[in-house]
This record gives C-alpha cells, sequence and structure tokens, in this order.
C-alpha cells in the first residue's frame, strides 16, 4: 500500500489547498461517532462541506489507523460496477485475477486496521452499499466514513447530517456569551485572501453576518460571494444577492430553501461571469477529475470561444473560485467542485451544440492515448507513465462516452487498446481487461482494430495467470487477422499465443512460434515496446531450456537495439528473463548482476508490476549462496508486494514450484523462529525501501 513504512504517515489524503475553517464542534462530534461505529455516512445537500468536513476528519484520526486513511472519489464514476476497482485502485491494489473485486478487496484488507472515505456517494449508491456492507462484515479492523446527499440504507449505518457554518442570531444577546461563528470566519478568511486587508469589525460585521445568514451559512455559497470581494464590497454584495434572490424565488417555489440558496449562489456567480467565461464553465463540465491548459483549450474552444481566448477565460473563472488551480509534478492542473459542475453541465444543455464537447474531450484523449502509444518504445517511457496515471478519470471518461453513445463504439475499441502501456506497463491489468471486454463486446464486426484489441486483451489475461482465456482470444486475433490479411496484428497476436503455450508448459508447440515471431521482426526493423517483449520470452525459453550463450546473445541484441531507441521497460523485463537464465545455469553472481539492473531500470520506469518480481528472484539468489537471513527478509517484502498485485509471478506454475523450493529451504536454514521474525522484517518494508535493500543500498 503506498504510503506506508516507517517515519511516513500512511494513506492518500491530499494537502489542503486552503485553510479548514470552523467546524470544530463538528469534528469532535463526528471522531466521537467514528470511535463508536464502523461505518458513519456525512449527509447534507451539495456545497455544505461534507468532504471537507470528511478529509478533515480524517486528518485528524490518522495516528488510529496505523494502515492509513485512504480518500476515494467517487464524483466522476458513471457505472456502480466501478466503484470496487475504483476503491482497490486508491489503495494500491493492482490484482491481475479474474476474482471477484469484492473477494480480493477482502482478502487485501483482512487484517489491516484502516480508515476508507467514500466521497460523493450517492449516484452509486448501490455499488458502494454492497462493497461497505461485504467488506464492513469481512474485515474486523475497517472502518468507512462516506459522504452522500443520502445515506447508504445499509445495517450498521450511522447517519451524520453535516449542518451548515453557524450564524450569529438575528437579535444577538448581549448579556449570553458569543457562540461560534463558523460562517463568518469562513467569509473573512476567503475574503482576505482576495482583498488583502480585510476583516471583520464592528461596522461591517452586521453585514457580513446578513450575507452569511442569506447563504444559510453553506461553505460552498460564502465562498462563491467572498471571490467578489475582488471587486465589490460587503454591502454591493448583499444588495446584488438579495436582487437575485428576489428574482429566483418565484421560479423556485418547490425547491428546499438550501438547495435553493446553493443553486441560486451558484447561477449568480455564472450571471457575473463574461461570456467566454460562461462558454468555458459550461464546456469544461466535461472533464473528469482536473484538467490541464492544453486540455482545456483543445476541449472548450469552438464557437463563441476561440482557441486563444481560453486561457483568459480560465484566469477569470479562478478568480471567481469556479475553478481551481492545483500544482502537479508535470503542469498546473484545474478542478471543478461537482456542484459546479453539475450546473455547468445544465447550461452546457442549453447550448446549441451540447454533444461538441463531448466529442472533443473523447477525441482529444484518444488523440494522447493513441499518442502514448506511439511512443511508448522510446525515452519517455517514464513521462507517458506519469502523464496516463493523472489523467485516469479523464481516459475512464472517454471510455464511457464511446460505450454509451451509440456510433461511437470503434473508437472506443480503439481506445481501450491504444492504453496497452496503462494497463500493463503501469501495472492496471484489473481496469485493463474490464474495458477491453466492453469494447469487444460492443465490437463483435472483424476490423483490425478488433483483431488488435484480441491480442492485448490475451496478453492481459495471460499476466493474470488466466491462461485459458488468453489462449483463446489470443487464438481468435490470429485467425482474423489472418483473414483480414493483416500481417501486423497476427505477429502480435503469435508472440504472445507462444508466450502462454510455453506458460502452460507446451514449449514444443511454443519455441517455434516465438522463433518465427523474432525472425519477422527482425525483418521489419520497426522496434515498438510491445514487440521487444519478445526477447525476454526468447531469453527466457533458450535460458530455461540450458542454453544460457544463446540467451545472453539475445539479451545483447536487445541492449543494442534499446539504447538505440532510448527504450527501458522492455529492457528491464530481458534483464529479469536473463537472471533467471543465470540462475538455471548455477551462476548466481551473473544472475545477481542482471537482476539487479533490472530493479535499477524499472525504478525509473515506475514499473509496479515488475518490482516483486525482481525482489522475489533475488531471495532466490541470496538462498542460493547461503545467506538466508536475506533470502527471508526478501521473501517477505516480495509477499507484501505481491499481495496488491494478485498472483505471484504471474501464476507461472515452474517458478512457483522453483520459488517455493528455496523458501522451504530458508525455513530450514534458519528455523522457524528466525524464518518468520526475517520475513516480517521484510513485509513491513514499503516497495522503495525492499528494492533499495535488494540494491544493497
Amino acid at each position: 500500500m503506498a504510503g506506508t513504512g516507517s517515519g511516513r504517515v500512511a494513506g492518500n489524503l491530499p494537502a489542503d489547498v486552503t485553510s479548514f475553517v470552523g467546524r470544530r464542534q463538528a469534528t469532535a462530534e463526528v471522531k466521537r461517532v467514528l470511535s463508536a461505529a464502523r461505518l458513519v455516512t456525512l449527509t447534507g445537500v451539495g456545497g455544505v462541506g461534507k468532504s471537507r468536513l470528511a478529509l478533515h476528519v480524517g486528518r485528524t484520526v490518522r495516528r488510529r489507523f496505523p494502515d492509513g486513511v485512504w480518500l476515494v472519489e467517487l464524483a466522476t464514476l458513471s457505472d456502480p460496477a466501478l466503484v470496487e476497482q475504483t476503491v482497490a485502485a486508491a489503495l494500491g491494489l493492482r490484482d491481475h485475477s479474474r476474482r471477484d473485486p469484492a473477494t480480493v478487496l477482502a482478502e487485501f484488507l483482512a487484517d489491516k486496521h484502516l480508515l476508507l472515505i467514500l466521497d460523493n456517494c450517492e449516484h452509486v449508491l448501490d455499488g458502494c452499499g454492497h462493497l461497505s456492507a461485504r467488506l464492513l462484515t469481512t474485515v474486523p479492523r475497517l472502518s468507512v466514513l462516506a459522504t452522500s446527499r443520502e445515506p447508504l440504507g445499509i445495517p450498521g449505518e450511522h447517519r451524520w447530517p453535516v449542518p451548515p457554518l453557524s450564524l450569529p442570531p438575528t437579535e444577538p444577546d448581549t448579556r449570553a456569551p458569543a457562540g461560534p461563528r463558523d460562517a463568518l470566519a469562513l467569509f473573512a478568511d476567503r475574503a482576505a485572501a482576495v482583498a488583502p486587508g480585510f476583516a471583520l469589525s464592528r461596522d461591517n460585521e452586521p453585514v457580513v453576518a446578513r450575507l452569511c445568514r442569506r447563504l444559510d451559512g453553506l461553505p460552498l455559497a460564502i465562498e462563491l460571494a467572498a471571490a467578489r470581494m475582488r471587486v465589490m464590497s460587503v454591502e454591493q454584495l448583499l444588495v446584488r444577492l438579495e436582487d437575485r434572490f428576489t428574482l429566483l424565488t418565484a421560479g423556485h417555489l418547490t425547491a428546499l430553501p438550501r438547495h435553493h440558496t446553493l443553486r441560486a449562489t451558484v447561477e449568480w456567480s455564472f450571471e457575473l461571469c463574461s461570456e467566454a467565461e460562461r462558454l468555458l464553465w459550461a464546456r469544461c463540465s466535461v472533464f473528469a477529475g482536473d484538467f490541464d491548459l492544453d486540455a482545456a483549450e483543445h476541449v472548450c474552444a469552438g464557437p463563441g470561444l476561440a482557441h486563444d481566448e481560453v486561457f483568459e477565460a480560465v484566469a477569470g473563472l479562478i478568480d471567481k473560485s469556479v475553478l481551481i488551480r492545483e500544482e502537479c509534478a508535470t503542469a498546473v492542473r484545474y478542478r471543478i467542485l461537482d456542484t459546479i459542475r453539475q450546473y455547468g453541465r445544465e447550461r452546457l444543455a442549453e447550448t446549441g451544440d451540447p454533444a461538441g464537447p463531448c466529442r472533443r474531450h473523447r477525441d482529444y484523449y484518444l488523440h494522447l492515448a493513441e499518442q502514448a502509444d506511439a511512443d511508448s518504445g522510446g525515452p519517455r517511457q517514464p513521462d507517458w507513465a506519469k502523464r496516463l496515471r493523472i489523467e485516469r478519470a479523464n481516459l475512464f471518461a472517454a471510455l464511457d462516452y464511446c460505450l454509451t453513445v451509440p456510433g461511437q463504439q470503434r473508437d472506443g475499441l480503439r481506445l481501450a487498446a491504444a492504453l496497452w502501456f496503462y494497463w500493463i506497463a503501469c501495472g492496471f491489468v484489473r481496469d485493463g481487461r474490464y474495458w477491453l471486454d466492453q469494447a469487444l463486446q460492443a465490437n463483435p464486426a472483424p476490423s483490425r482494430d478488433r483483431a488488435r484489441a484480441l491480442w492485448i486483451t490475451g496478453w492481459i489475461a495471460t499476466v493474470q495467470g488466466d491462461y485459458q482465456a488468453g489462449l483463446a482470444l489470443l487464438d481468435e486475433s490470429r485467425d482474423l487477422a489472418q483473414q483480414l490479411g493483416n500481417e501486423t496484428e497476427r505477429t502480435y497476436a503469435t508472440q504472445h499465443l507462444g508466450w502462454a503455450r510455453l506458460a502452460t508448459g507446451d514449449p514444443q508447440q511454443a519455441i517455434p512460434l516465438l522463433d518465427q515471431v523474432l525472425a519477422r521482426h527482425r525483418a521489419s526493423t520497426r522496434w515498438t515496446a510491445p514487440a521487444l517483449i519478445i526477447f525476454p520470452m526468447q531469453v527466457f525459453a533458450v535460458g530455461t531450456a540450458g542454453d544460457t550463450d544463446h540467451a545472453m546473445d539475445l539479451l545483447d541484441e536487445c541492449r543494442t537495439i534499446c539504447a538505440s531507441l532510448g527504450e527501458r521497460w522492455a529492457l528491464s523485463w530481458t534483464l529479469n528473463a536473463a537472471g533467471i537464465a543465470c540462475l538455471t545455469a548455477g551462476n548466481p553472481r551473473q544472475a545477481a548482476a542482471h537482476l539487479c539492473e533490472c530493479l535499477r531500470v524499472k525504478r525509473d520506469v515506475t514499473d509496479q508490476l515488475g518490482y516483486p518480481f525482481g525482489v522475489d528472484l533475488l531471495s532466490w539468489i541470496a538462498a542460493a549462496q547461503g545467506d538466508w537471513t536475506r533470502a527471508a527478509v526478501l521473501q517477505g517484502a516480495a509477499d507484501t508486494m505481491w499481495e496488491p498485485i494478485g498472483r505471484p509471478l504471474f501464476g507461472f506454475d515452474a517458478l512457483i514450484d522453483q520459488g517455493q523450493e528455496w523458501r522451504t529451504h530458508t525455513h530450514d536454514a534458519l528455523g522457524d523462529r528466525a524464518y518468520h521474525h526475517a520475513l516480517q522484517h521484510g513485509a513491513r518494508m514499503t516497495p522503495e525501501q525492499a528494492i533499495a535493500y535488494a540494491l544493497g543500498e
């Protein structure tokens, strides 16, 4: 699990972008309830501050949960079936198997003491309810803090309605001590940020109090109003806001007052925007999660908003607190609150071309995925790995658009296949299998795109250890490619078919297929990253058959090609296979050299699937050299890293059997007590610590 380890705070809670104001009593009460109930749901209207309160509580109770407080953001989900995968992704859990995701989560969390914050559950209520009920029943030290406009409705749930911020009474009693005035404090804090020098005073406090009462103490409404202090006084704000409410009341007589207050405030903010800012607000509502300026310019530019006008409109919406600016490792990004996004969607539906931004969003992220695909065999692999992880929510939204809008399914197939580097090299194979299965089901007609998606899905199935499904998918891909006369897709399907047959213990059929594919790749001279994966397959095949010299020649050939391209990921897997070949030949020293180089390269490209493989194999070498304590520590570290991935060593029976033999030797050499002590020492390491230990750093 990311974020665990000695001296580090477990979990994934983001840093506060703005200060948390007030809510002292609410924080204390939620903490108290959370200590007594394992499922607490914060309910309330949009904009009342459920998410901010949940995050604040999460930060204050971190010491109670040794395995961390973990935020799962659900606002951008459209399919309840993805709740389990989203929770798994937030926890850093990457399971390769085809098992039920809820079972995988339950097993992963079984011995952990942590808090899950499920944020924005209302639109995937069934998915959240079913998963929470399952996990709380099977994981004894799990607690869940949910935010939703309505409760999950499962046994054991404690509903805690989040009230608006506290306000001073209309006619204060001078004889009584002043109570909390969180609404005024929030307004003052946010107003001072845009109008330096502003502070509550005896003169302006009555007007601020009236304004906050008019806003029903709703934090989002107060923050939107405070953002206007850049250009208005408090008195002007109040006059304009009351005029606006008077106009709106007649149109929303049946709405709850707080719903009306929030909508009125959001609508008032919309009215104060320029025409360009309004168009941008409506169009950027198609983004899921955050986005950067380049994406905004491509998706939001259109009739009424030129490409070169988008930047100024973005700046204007940041000034008005509609967009939130966030620093990212790669670039500045922008986020839009869910309530603001929903209002933007309503306004988008009223424009002349509501489908245009959705289509441009899909086109932008399809182009991004295809860029990553085309560039995945070069020096920018680490950059693409980071970028694709950051864009996860938008990529999933684009896939959802393709598979739900009539006539767009073929692009869904292209997009799901183009993301192979994210699915496999970045370690999100379960997500990849889900989306590729959906896309293949929606596109049964014969096509090159289908042939490509079939072999990529077959590759993923093989990595998951689901060999029978993998063989069926790869056979279908090869037959279809042959029927279409497409040599490229036939070559890739044959490559992975050879590997799947090798993995299932059929080298007689596998090796001729792999030889045939290597000859085709050499003849084409077009070395993509998927093509370069033929080298670890070949090195493994000939190395485990005892031909170490041929394996080393293949490694040298791969090095030369990868050096010319700047490629690192496929090289790391070839080094891994070379380590196995040297171990098979009884040369642990040379095996260690290859495996240490492999781990260093994998660390450069953040290959989450490759880390435990290298650490596991290095434990064999330590055992082969009689360094039994080191072997046991590395075994414990590997076990912990395999846990969120799924089947150790990708379910390859020959490797699993060999690994078990080394474990038995290590246990016998150390004795029960020393072995388990060393195993636990390794199990407590973070992946970074385990890799450093494996490398002797």
